[in-house]
């Protein structure tokens, strides 16, 4: 029974909130975030190739956005503050997620293990998209902030704009793109939503 217990350990996704050291108007779960970083890394990928005339697997990142955060169901979602407070705590919390991976992955049978390997933590293979998918997690963060604060909650006022930072850091055009192009859509009522020309 050890060797099956991976998709029951993923269905744990929804009990995980995020934002833990935050007052929310509304709480958010890691299931419902990684879908958000999956359908915005595939928009980069999109953004990628018919924007920027790239050449990137745009459903690849759809599945490594799926899954970035997957070890956070043994390791609980460790607020950013805290996770990046010194190099001796982010490498300590590194050494825990690779813990926490192989403890997912034991869930599976072995010849099925290499299949999820490389989707749970970042690797050199894939440095490249993991760059979208990193860009996608701040781009759900972001959105997160804007919502809050769209309901007059200023207990995000900091973090949308370290957020905001943070992307431009990135300097990844695609992402710089969405914020651009995307984003003031996410201060809009479904009304103002609407195509009028409808």
């Amino acid at each position: 029974m050890k060797d099956n217990h991976f998709y029951a350990m993923l269905s744990r996704m929804k009990y995980i909130n995020r934002w833990g050291l935050m007052r929310n108007t509304r709480e958010e779960n890691l299931c419902e975030h990684s879908l958000e970083v999956a359908y915005i890394a595939h928009a980069l990928g999109i953004i990628n190739n018919e924007i920027f005339g790239g050449n990137i697997n745009a459903e690849r990142l759809a599945i490594l956005g799926m899954y970035h955060d997957v070890t956070e169901i043994i390791t609980g979602d460790m607020p950013t503050p805290v996770k990046y407070y010194s190099p001796v705590i982010r490498n300590a919390y590194k050494e825990v997620e690779h813990v926490a991976k192989d403890e997912i992955l034991s869930g599976l049978p072995i010849n099925m293990r290499k299949i999820y390997n490389p989707l749970l933590l970042e690797t050199k293979e894939e440095e490249e998209l993991w760059k979208y998918v990193k860009a996608a997690d701040k781009l759900s963060a972001y959105i997160k902030c804007v919502e809050e604060l769209n309901t007059g909650n200023k207990d995000f006022s900091q973090a949308l704009e370290s957020t905001y930072k943070a992307i431009i850091k990135l300097d990844l055009q695609e992402a710089n793109y969405f914020l651009r192009e995307y984003i003031p859509a996410y201060s809009l009522t479904i009304d103002e939503s609407k195509n009028e020309e409808a």
